[in-house]
């Protein structure tokens, strides 16, 4: 069990793109950490790298569309820390096709985990924290897809939108138990999955509705993270980040 001085976060997708950078800045700041993936073994790459190291770091399986996986992977946190001070709630799905034709079973897939899942995952942790008097802090990644209309990309913005309100009504219900809940909303973030995903010619065309004309560092997401997580945000709760150049500022 960690010492106070420790502070903890328990960060979910942390295998690759923004989930890696996030765990990779909190752990910068102090931070201990639990982390997930739907396949432990690729938590691998994280524990090599040298931000992480000098700071306690347990990884986790854990797929969001199963109960019993939220309950194990938590529990699990649990029995290594202790406490955990702050919850990321980052792992998603993802999904480009047009409305009409998406599936009762593409639905399920993306809504189950970014936002089903994250709402039992912010459950399970509020719990512990009310139980044991221990102060929280949960951070949602949502996208600014939750913010504003895109074509063939309605599940996922409508999972995202959903965090959004998610943010809004837990942080009410949590305010008297002193755990704060806010969401980030990044833009694309140039993450090498992200590069891998769409040519050129597609990234200029996301690039364009961008007004600062560059897209988002994943390391800023990180950093808005470790500001949400912080005692400079100690009044901020129930708020919507959004890191994005300027897109929804349009």
């Amino acid at each position: 069990m960690t010492s106070p001085a420790n502070p903890t976060a328990f960060v979910t997708g942390a295998s690759t793109g923004l989930g890696y950078a996030i765990a990779c800045g909190l752990a910068r700041a102090g931070y201990d950490l639990a982390v997930t993936s739907r396949d432990a073994g690729r938590l691998d790459e994280l524990l090599r790298d040298p931000a992480v190291q000098g700071r306690k770091v347990v990884p986790l399986q854990l797929d969001l569309r199963r109960e019993a996986d939220i309950a194990q992977a938590f529990a699990a946190a649990v029995e290594d820390f202790g406490d955990i001070d702050v919850l990321v709630n980052n792992a998603a799905r993802t999904l480009l096709e047009p409305a009409v034709n998406v599936t009762w079973a593409d639905w399920d897939d993306v809504v189950n985990t970014n936002l089903k899942g994250a709402y039992f995952m912010s459950r399970t942790y509020a719990a512990h924290c009310i139980a044991r008097k221990h102060p929280g802090c949960v951070v949602n990644i949502a996208s600014t897809h939750g913010l504003t209309g895109l074509a063939n990309r309605s599940v996922y913005g409508i999972s995202k939108g959903g965090m959004i309100q998610m943010s809004r009504m837990l942080a009410i219900e949590w305010a008297n138990n002193n755990i704060r809940v806010n969401t980030i909303a990044p833009a694309t973030a140039l993450t090498a999955s992200r590069l891998k995903m769409h040519d050129a010619t597609t990234r200029e065309r996301m690039l364009a509705r961008i007004p600062t004309g560059r897209f988002i560092a994943p390391e800023e997401v990180a950093a808005a993270v470790v500001f949400l997580a912080g005692a400079a945000a100690a009044s901020i709760t129930g708020q919507t980040l959004a890191v994005d150049g300027g897109l929804t500022a349009n």
